[in-house]
C-alpha cells in the first residue's frame, strides 16, 4: 500500500480509459487526421496501426506523436494536434463517443454522497471539457474542476494533480485512473490510488502499484463504503 484507504472528501478521475471509451471517438478522428496530413503533403505512407496511439494513451500529446510517428518534423506533430482535436470535437457535436457502463450513475451517486469530483487529464482543454459537457456530466463536477495538461501546460500528471489539490484546497482525495501515470500522480501527491482495469490500453503490470483495482466502474462505490 502506498496511500491510506479512508473515505475521501474528493475523487480525481482520469478521463480516457477511465470514464470515457476513448476509442469510440478517437479512432475515426485518428484516421481522418492522417488523411488530412497526406492531403496537405505533410505525411506520406500508410496510417500507423491503431495500436500505436491506443498504447500511448495517458501521455501528453507531444509524447504520443513521438510514439506514433517519430520520424517526422515537430511541426507535423503540432498540426496533428490541431487536426485530431478538431475532428474529435466535431465527433462530439455529432453525438459520437461513449462512456463506460455505469459511469454516469456512479458519479451521480458519489456526488449525492457529498463527494467532490474532479478530472485530471493529459488531454487538450477543448477535448476534455467537450467530453464532459456533451456527455451531460458537467453538473456533477466541481466548478472549474476539469483539469487538463493542455490548459495548464504541466510537464506531468503529477504536477497537474498537485495544482488541482492546491487550487481547490483538497486535503484528502483518491486518484482514479487506468494508467501508471495516474498511479504515479496519486502517490507523488500522497493520495490513495484506484486502478481501472477494464480499458485494456496499457501493459498488464501497469497498475500493479495501485492501492486497489476495479474491473467495473460501479465497484468504486463498494470500495468507498467498505
Amino acid at each position: 500500500m502506498f496511500g491510506t484507504k479512508r473515505k475521501p472528501e474528493a475523487l480525481i478521475f482520469d478521463l480516457d480509459g477511465t470514464l470515457f471509451q476513448t476509442e469510440t471517438l478517437l479512432l475515426p478522428a485518428y484516421h481522418a487526421t492522417f488523411a488530412q496530413l497526406r492531403a496537405e503533403g505533410r505525411y506520406t505512407g500508410e496510417t500507423p496501426p491503431e495500436r500505436h496511439i491506443l498504447g500511448a494513451l495517458g501521455m501528453v500529446l507531444k509524447h504520443i506523436w513521438h510514439e506514433v510517428m517519430p520520424e517526422v518534423d515537430e511541426s507535423v506533430h503540432r498540426r496533428a494536434d490541431e487536426l485530431l482535436t478538431a475532428y474529435q470535437i466535431e465527433g462530439l457535436a455529432r453525438g459520437e463517443g461513449t462512456l463506460y457502463d455505469g459511469v454516469a450513475g456512479t458519479l451521480k451517486a458519489l456526488r449525492d454522497r457529498g463527494m467532490r469530483l474532479f478530472v485530471a487529464s493529459n488531454g487538450l482543454e477543448p477535448y476534455v471539457k467537450g467530453v464532459i459537457r456533451t456527455q451531460g456530466l458537467e453538473p456533477l463536477f466541481e466548478t472549474e474542476g476539469l483539469y487538463s495538461a493542455g490548459q495548464y501546460q504541466t510537464r506531468s500528471k503529477v504536477d497537474l494533480v498537485k495544482r488541482l489539490l492546491e487550487t481547490h484546497g483538497v486535503a484528502d482525495a483518491w486518484m482514479v485512473g487506468d494508467r501508471s501515470s495516474d498511479v504515479e500522480a496519486g502517490h507523488c501527491n500522497g493520495l490513495f490510488t484506484v486502478g481501472c482495469d477494464y480499458a485494456g490500453f496499457g501493459k498488464s503490470a501497469e497498475l500493479d502499484k495501485a492501492d486497489a483495482r476495479i474491473s467495473r466502474f460501479e465497484q468504486l462505490l463498494d470500495l468507498i463504503e467498505s
